[in-house]
C-alpha cells in the first residue's frame, strides 16, 4: 500500500501548537525575568496565538486524518487509534483546498465511515515554487473515484 498523506501531519498536529504556545509565552517570560513586573503589551502575542490555536487549529489541522494509504480500490484511513477502510466507490466527491497551510483533500462520502461523512487529509507537497501547482494525489483520486462510481452505477 502506498501512503498518500503527508508525513508531516503528526508534526503539524502535535509539535507546532507547542512551539506556538512557547512563542506566545516567551515575551512574557523574558520581560518578567528582566523587570520583575508584567507589562500590558507583552500579553498581545500570547492572546493572538491562543486565539489562533483555539479557532483555527481545531478546524484546519486537528481534523486531519493522521495517515491515509491507497490500497488500489480502497483507502485505509487512520486518525488516532481508529482505522477505517473506505471503498473508492463510496466516495461522492474529492475536493482540494490548496491555498491553505497545510493543503487539504476532503473526501465527501456516500456512505458514512467511522469518521463521519467526510474525511480530510493533507497530501504530500511536491517541491515547487508554484503556489498554484495541482496536487498529483488529488488528480489521481478524482479520476479513480469517478471510474469506481461509474463502475458501481452499471448493472
Amino acid at each position: 500500500m502506498k501512503r498518500i498523506s503527508s508525513r508531516q501531519t503528526a508534526f503539524v498536529k502535535k509539535v507546532v501548537p507547542v512551539l506556538l504556545l512557547a512563542a506566545a509565552l516567551a515575551p512574557i517570560v523574558l520581560v518578567y525575568s528582566t523587570s520583575h513586573r508584567f507589562e500590558p503589551g507583552m500579553f498581545a502575542p500570547a492572546i493572538l496565538i491562543t486565539f489562533i490555536l483555539a479557532l483555527v487549529f481545531p478546524r484546519l489541522v486537528w481534523s486531519l486524518a493522521d495517515e491515509v494509504y491507497d490500497g488500489g480500490d480502497y483507502l485505509l484511513v487512520r486518525r488516532g487509534r481508529v482505522e477505517d477502510r473506505i471503498a473508492l466507490s463510496d466516495i461522492m466527491n474529492v475536493s482540494v483546498t490548496a491555498l491553505v497551510n497545510p493543503p487539504r483533500i476532503t473526501l465527501k462520502l456516500a456512505k458514512p465511515s467511522r469518521f463521519g461523512d467526510e474525511v480530510t487529509f493533507s497530501p504530500p507537497r511536491p517541491m515547487t515554487l508554484n503556489p498554484f501547482a495541482r496536487s498529483a494525489v488529488a488528480d489521481d483520486l478524482i479520476v479513480r473515484v469517478d471510474a469506481a462510481r461509474v463502475k458501481r452505477a452499471r448493472p
